[in-house]
């Protein structure tokens, strides 16, 4: 069984949607992805769509788009970026905060850092799920 994991951040344009791409290629097996956030912006951040398609092979601006939180469906798994604000609650049977820092501004090595720092906690999380260490 799939968990539906929700990727939550406050403007769902950098690090929520990255999250989205890199669980749908690294861990589709045991996570069935969305991200979301309270606001949106009018594109994904442009840095972290040229990082996922440079590291992933992925164009987020092909596959994902910007949503709100009312529009995902009933999540087993909220999982925040690291808001630094208060971050949206979304309810689930499972919740963690992943307290990533944004690297909206920063330079490419940023970029990469956090892609692959989500795609660790992913493989986690991933692992954790199948290992019934999560119960969904």
């Amino acid at each position: 069984m799939k968990a539906k994991v929700g990727f939550i951040c406050v403007h769902n344009s950098c690090r929520s949607q990255m999250a989205e791409a890199i669980a749908k290629l690294v861990a589709s097996e045991n996570i069935e992805p969305y991200s979301g956030g309270t606001a949106i912006k009018d594109e994904i951040n442009q840095d972290a769509v040229r990082t996922i398609s440079e590291l992933y092979g992925v164009d987020m601006n092909e596959t994902q788009h910007s949503k709100l939180i009312t529009e995902l469906p009933e999540l087993d798994i909220v999982v925040t970026m690291g808001c630094n604000v208060v971050c949206p609650f979304l309810p689930s049977k499972y919740t963690e905060d992943w307290g990533l820092e944004d690297p909206s501004g920063k330079d490419d090595k940023e970029f990469a850092k956090t892609a692959k720092s989500i795609e660790e906690k992913v493989l986690d999380l991933a692992k954790r799920i199948k290992n019934g260490q999560i119960d969904i």
